[in-house]
């Protein structure tokens, strides 16, 4: 039976690809601050880059900002990357960056609003409260989560570096867990490129995992190292967000093709050695 890996990793071979673009409407990019200039920026970007991308993921804070009217666009932006699916004849999963995390029963609320409402195909969320904040998420295997392992931000190391009684530091406890969680091929989780060190550790403890994996581009991470840290021996297990590098560049179509076939070779590289 078909799992959302399943379906990304179809999708990774179709286009020789690791690349996802982040669809992250920034009033600041937007020639008005309104939901139809965010529609416009999203649709232009997903038409430029879909033979390249292997996934979007649009953070939801950018249309939430906009209200109800933003709700309606994310969910218009969703249905043109299943319409750019269709005539690809190539599933494009769309992973919803919204963090969620609450109670199972507030959870199976945040499940149904962004599988069945919105119609995205995964989801990031927050493991704090354990895995019943996690299962309703998980319960259809096509549909699937990337949990907070280790993030890319600065202040990550507040908590997810703390070590545990066992002597591992949360995050790889995290990993593990995701690990188990994972019975479906519905489970990764989140580990920033611009901590190396971890990803090497995260990887050694969990290697079939696949990584979503933040902090290229304008977070100023180092693609090349991060891949090699990453990677699994397979070359794939890695999907890598890129948002401004590509949708300020001055064609985004080059920055996306550009940014594929850096990977491809990093990838083709790593696989070789």
């Amino acid at each position: 039976m078909e799992s959302f890996f399943s379906f990304l990793e179809k999708r990774v071979d179709d286009v020789s690809s690791l690349l996802c673009v982040g669809l992250d409407p920034h009033i600041s990019d937007l020639e008005s601050p309104t939901p139809a200039s965010a529609l416009t920026f999203c649709l232009n970007l997903v038409k430029q880059t879909s033979r390249y991308a292997a996934a979007y993921k649009p953070n939801a804070a950018f249309f939430e900002v906009f209200g109800a009217e933003g709700w309606t666009v994310l969910k218009q932006i969703v249905e043109s990357v299943k319409e750019e699916s269709h005539k690809q004849g190539s599933t494009i999963p769309v992973v919803l960056d919204a963090k969620r995390g609450d109670i199972a029963s507030t959870a199976e609320a945040y499940a149904q609003s962004a599988f069945e409402s919105l119609g995205v195909d995964g989801i990031t969320l927050s493991p704090y409260l354990g895995k019943d904040s996690i299962e309703p998420f998980i319960r259809v295997r096509e549909k699937g989560v990337f949990v907070l392992c280790k993030t890319s931000n600065a202040g990550s190391g507040d908590l997810q570096d703390l070590t545990l009684n066992s002597n591992i530091p949360l995050y790889i406890h995290v990993a593990k867990l995701a690990e188990q969680w994972n019975e479906k091929n519905n489970v990764g989780i989140v580990v920033g490129a611009t901590h190396l060190d971890a990803i090497k550790k995260i990887r050694e403890a969990v290697p079939n995992l696949w990584f979503l994996t933040p902090g290229v581009g304008t977070q100023g991470a180092d693609l090349e190292s991060a891949m090699k840290a990453g990677l699994r021996k397979d070359g794939k297990g890695m999907l890598i967000p890129v948002s401004r590098t590509i949708s300020r560049a001055n064609n985004p179509a080059k920055a996306a093709a550009d940014l594929r076939d850096e990977m491809l070779g990093y990838k083709m590289a790593g696989v070789q050695r």
